[in-house]
């Protein structure tokens, strides 16, 4: 059982079968369609078996194909016993167990999936039925087979897989999971069975689901000692079923710039990508491609299938040039999945995009909606701040349910232990994002996300200063990403959102020695004609924070008319956090300008209003530049305040 990209294969790719039977198709120079006409048989059945999809066909499959293929004498014998292997080959209730039989390919080798392996590994002891989900080409048979081999042991009556095929039935499933273990009826895989422990790897579930469900009902209540493992797009939907979503394979963290193969290799989703290079290319990536194949391996999300496609293009173009080309496009990928014959390609056709539509529409019509709003959030986000989107303004309602469906069907990473832990994977974010804007609902949803993001950083702005500031720093560190969207959207569309959002970073900007870039937003923004009409303290807290900019780099005589207007607006307003930061910036810029007289009585009228409001960090403050003018006009004593 092989099917799809995510698939296990065996040696060269192909079961014996599957040779065997293309062999002596081509032998007879037929095509897969023309087998399947002569043989009465569908198309479908003739391109799984020589994919390797099907390990045991039914006899009645396999005589058809022996005679369409006109086979006869020890050639048929041969084909039938390839197909059909003796029942004997499993023991019977009771046999020694010292070698468990397994009928599943040999697992491919598995980059970073070592403690998946271990986890499901000791699922499989205490759930009857266990789930892994993900998206198509996340590696989920991959990481089945791997299991139900380490596993095999353990499960002395022997370890099997079925394939699950369009349209099957409650009684297909039935009857292949029973004859994988060498039996007709359900009645003699109990028998078989017995007490002794087996596993049953069901497939591709997603391709009928309800059908899926009904059988393994009937299979664990008739054989409860038969442990199920089952992969597709979603659950089966059991009782007692334990989900396991298979995540995309880690990348490296934005901003890690590997320094050499070995420190890339760190990262299962890079090094899977060199070793389909290796397979494209003789030549190894060379060190000047290193950040651009960490930097397709984050675009592309870690997700297997599409590091494959990507890879195979590696043939004509070097690995910067993929990342120029597709780094903007990757829904667009499309290739062959490997297995598919070469004879009928547009068959085997397959696109990222294709891979999770299905998985979207999966979605009930609420969940979809949800997913395209948090299409907008750029990187990692909290629970809280999802609620606050999907809100719209209105009554907020838990996002934790809805937030656990996505993550079950593998749409939705959560990683971490901070509040920040969510993420949409990339290509699920491009395409609710194409969903969004197929729908009309893109200039809605940048709208509320710019307002989210600009409340998130007026709440943090305060902690900037102070024990909080760590904290509050890194807050914003993780939302950079989020910020910059939602600036860059709100100053075009929502000027005084992006005035509010850009009035509270100064200090952070300072801080990421942004001063330059913070300052020039801040005066366009204020320049702006329809920012004119603001609250004038929103205005004055720009200017102010503009001028904390320009002090950084020489520019503090062009703010400091805005400096002094800013508190002029503070002191009608009453405000007197507005107030003493203003006076305290002004501290800063005149002295800097040489002015120390004037920077003095700022201190001084920054000292009396913080201590007639009581306001301790604000005195200290005051105190501080006043103890630069004694130690300047060389007053010990008052210096040592």
């Amino acid at each position: 059982m092989t099917p799809d990209h995510d698939r296990a294969r065996g040696p060269g790719g192909r079961t014996g079968l599957s040779d065997l039977l293309r062999g002596h198709r081509l032998a007879v120079g037929l095509t897969q369609a023309e087998l399947a006409g002569r043989a009465g048989v569908g198309v479908r059945t003739v391109r799984d078996l020589e994919r390797g999809r099907a390990t045991r066909p039914q006899r009645t499959t396999v005589d058809l194909l022996a005679d369409a293929l006109g086979l006869s004498g020890d050639e048929r014998r041969e084909f039938v016993d390839t197909a059909r292997p003796p029942a004997s080959r499993l023991p019977a209730a009771g046999a020694a167990a010292d070698d468990p039989p397994v009928a599943l390919p040999q697992p491919v080798p598995l980059l970073g999936r070592e403690r998946d392996v271990a986890e499901v590994s000791g699922l499989l002891d205490a759930y009857p039925v266990v789930s892994l989900v993900g998206l198509a080409g996340v590696g989920k048979t991959a990481l089945a087979v791997t299991v139900a081999h380490a596993v095999a042991a353990r499960h002395p009556a022997g370890v099997a897989g079925v394939l699950v095929g369009e349209g099957s039935d409650a009684t297909d499933v039935l009857a292949a999971s029973a004859s994988m273990f060498g039996v007709n009826r359900l009645a003699d895989l109990s028998c078989r069975i017995g007490d002794r422990r087996a596993l049953l790897l069901v497939d591709a579930v997603d391709r009928a689901p309800d059908a899926v469900a009904e059988a393994l009902r009937v299979l664990t209540a008739a054989v409860p000692a038969l442990r199920v493992l089952v992969t597709g797009r979603r659950p089966a939907g059991l009782p007692g079923e334990l989900v396991r979503p298979v995540a995309p394979l880690d990348v490296p963290p934005a901003g890690v710039e590997p320094a050499d193969r070995a420190d890339l290799d760190r990262w299962p989703a890079a090094a899977l990508f060199a070793a389909r290079l290796a397979q494209a290319r003789r030549e190894p990536p060379t060190p000047a491609e290193l950040p651009a194949l960490a930097a397709l391996v984050r675009r592309l999300g870690g997700l297997p299938l599409a590091i494959e496609l990507m890879a195979a293009r590696g043939r004509i173009l070097d690995v910067t040039e993929l990342l120029d080309r597709y780094g903007d496009r990757v829904l667009d990928l499309t290739g062959v999945r490997p297995g598919w014959e070469p004879a009928d390609p547009s068959a085997g056709t397959v696109t990222l995009r294709d891979a999770v539509a299905t998985s979207y529409h999966l979605l009930a019509t609420a969940d979809r909606a949800a997913l395209r709003r948090l299409s907008a959030f750029r990187n990692r986000w909290s629970v809280e701040l999802a609620e606050e989107l999907l809100a719209d303004g209105g009554r907020r309602w838990d996002a934790a349910p809805m937030l656990d469906r996505l993550r079950e069907l593998g749409l939705l990473s959560v990683r971490g232990t901070g509040p920040f832990r969510f993420r949409l994977l990339d290509a699920v974010r491009d395409f609710a994002a194409e969903q969004a804007d197929a729908d009309g609902e893109t200039a809605r949803i940048r709208m509320r996300h710019a307002a989210v993001i600009a409340g998130l950083v007026h709440r943090t702005a305060p902690g900037l200063v102070g024990a909080q500031m760590p904290g509050a720093v890194h807050a914003l560190d993780e939302a950079t990403s989020d910020i910059t969207a939602a600036l860059a959207y709100a100053a075009e569309h929502a000027p005084e959102t992006a005035l509010l959002l850009a009035a509270s970073l100064p200090r952070w900007w300072r801080l990421r020695g942004r001063d330059v870039s913070g300052r020039r937003r801040l005066r366009r923004l204020l320049a702006d004609p329809r920012t004119a009409g603001a609250r004038p303290t929103l205005r004055a807290w720009a200017m102010l924070g503009a001028a904390r900019l320009a002090a950084e780099h020489g520019a503090g005589a062009e703010e400091l008319p805005a400096a002094r207007a800013a508190l002029a607006v503070f002191a009608e307003a009453g405000d007197v956090t507005g107030e003493l930061s203003a006076r305290s910036v002004l501290c800063a810029l005149l002295l800097g300008l040489g002015a120390h007289d004037e920077a003095r009585e700022q201190a001084e009228s920054a000292l009396a209003s913080a201590t007639r409001h009581h306001r301790v960090r604000e005195m200290a403050v005051a105190q501080a530049h006043l103890t630069w003018h004694d130690v300047r006009e060389g007053r010990l004593a008052g210096a040592r305040r």
